[in-house]
């Protein structure tokens, strides 16, 4: 081979090779970053071509379908009483994609194109059918959805309901909500005033109060407090704690009193089960500092807080569905620790942790992981296994959660005779969060479960920025869920 040859031999190859580097970084390196750039209009018509999967609520009703369309695209995404599953599902649009909810946490699988489903992508190739999408069948109950949705009404505010044994959400709304069908349109204009509309409105619908809203939980958050003192064996459900009329926070010139003169005990003091059941925040705030801030601290972290906790999904289905980390504050002085252990102060909360704990004293101290999705269904019927009860943590005892139950029962009886249900047995704690300057308004909050000698569900509500008693503003919702999760 003369001079001339090789060169042209060796240019040849070194081309080949820079073809081959450029396709490996098209096709592997970048794939992701390609498929994902809104400019891809090819990607877009793509995941058109095939229809999406479905999401179901728990008695198989249609919550998200595709439907074949008549435009550009194939397919139409379409939402049925969108406004009141959009907490749970979000929203699939041509100038968005998947957006929130199941819709992103599942990703992957209402595509198609999940690792999981090769061989079902490889026959529909072979056969020339479309990749149909995964169905994705959740453990939302349509009934406690829609008693929540309309309890809540026209309130800024959220509500969730857990099956205590399992960890499945049996509900989960935030409100004021919005239609995902508008983000759906194919009219991309259309689309992008919308989205627009919704982003600039000052209500915020598309926030998911549920799990990315931080409320102070006020008197719920005693439950906590009660169920460190329980663990730390120095405390019975008929101890004696100092309680009063009033209380100076330590260090200040500021006195806390109770809503209700049944707070005050008797003589300073009161029992601990009273002192629950008539929400004392004279005893509650004196009894956090007695037990120390690590101590409460500690008991928090077993039930969740300083944690983001997974709802749905993971990083190989698609953009996993979390809630943020509650918190408790630490490293306090005595009088920050007194507010923080009525549930004021800097002690923040999702509806989601509050309805976990809730749960957690249902069901004997277990704290289950919670989930949204039941299984996942492929095209062919086919189905993955079905999600598996996971415990998350045991933060008390079974001792402890039956007695403070016997206390929430007491708030009921003694104290909330309005949360009462016929011929049922609620546990229930409310909660009267102070908020705004000069605390002019409030977050009304309440958290229970029912039947409360066997539980079928335990509910958080919270309604932002009202002025009612959170038995008042947020106890009728709660009633209403459980009524209906006890009708069935």
């Amino acid at each position: 081979m003369n001079r001339n040859l090789r060169q042209i031999f060796t240019a040849v190859i070194v081309l080949f090779v820079v073809l081959g580097i450029a396709a490996s970084l098209i096709m592997v390196v970048n794939a992701n970053k390609l498929d994902n750039d809104s400019r891809n209009v090819r990607a877009l018509y793509e995941q058109y071509d095939s229809p999406r999967g479905s999401i179901l609520a728990s008695d198989g009703t249609v919550i998200a379908k595709s439907d074949p369309s008549d435009d550009s695209f194939q397919y139409q995404r379409s939402y049925s009483s969108g406004d009141l599953y959009a907490a749970v599902t979000g929203y699939f649009s041509v100038t968005s994609n998947a957006d929130r909810g199941i819709e992103a946490s599942r990703n992957s699988l209402l595509t198609g194109d999940s690792d999981s489903m090769f061989w079902q992508r490889l026959k529909a190739m072979l056969t020339g059918t479309d990749n149909e999408g995964a169905t994705i069948e959740t453990s939302i109950d349509p009934k406690i959805q829609q008693a929540a949705y309309d309890a809540l009404g026209d309130n800024d505010g959220a509500a969730v309901a857990i099956e205590p044994s399992t960890g499945r959400i049996l509900a989960m709304v935030s409100t004021p909500s919005y239609d995902p069908n508008t983000l759906a349109s194919h009219d991309t204009t259309a689309a992008n005033a919308a989205y627009s509309a919704l982003a600039s409105d000052s209500s915020n619908p598309m926030l998911n109060r549920a799990i990315s809203q931080l409320y102070p939980p006020g008197s719920t958050f005693k439950t906590v407090v009660m169920a460190t003192a329980l663990e730390s064996g120095k405390y019975d459900l008929d101890t004696q704690i100092p309680a009063g009329a009033s209380y100076t926070l330590p260090g200040t010139a500021t006195s806390l009193t109770n809503a209700s003169t049944g707070g005050n005990g008797t003589d300073g003091t009161i029992s601990l089960e009273d002192a629950l059941a008539y929400s004392s925040n004279t005893a509650f705030a004196q009894l956090g500092v007695a037990l120390g801030d690590d101590a409460i601290s500690d008991m928090a972290q077993k039930l969740g807080f300083d944690k983001t906790i997974t709802v749905d999904g993971t990083d190989a289905t698609g953009t996993p569905m979390t809630a943020v980390a509650s918190s408790f504050p630490t490293d306090v002085t005595a009088d920050k620790l007194a507010l923080a252990s009525i549930g004021q102060g800097d002690t923040l909360e999702t509806p989601l942790q509050n309805a976990m704990i809730a749960a957690a004293i249902a069901n004997d101290g277990k704290l289950m992981q919670p989930t949204l999705v039941d299984r996942v269904r492929y095209a062919d019927l086919s189905v993955m296994p079905d999600t598996t009860p996971t415990v998350m943590s045991q933060p008390f005892s079974a001792d402890t959660a039956n007695k403070i139950t016997t206390a929430m029962e007491s708030v009921v009886t003694k104290e909330n005779q309005n949360l009462e249900i016929d011929g049922v047995n609620v546990a229930a704690k409310t909660g009267t969060a102070q908020i705004g300057e000069n605390n002019e308004s409030i977050d009304g909050w309440v958290i229970g479960f029912a039947p409360a000698e066997d539980p079928v569900i335990a509910v958080a509500v919270v309604v932002h920025n009202v002025d009612l008693y959170g038995s008042f503003a947020a106890g009728p919702i709660m009633k209403a869920m459980m009524e209906e999760a006890l009708s069935e």
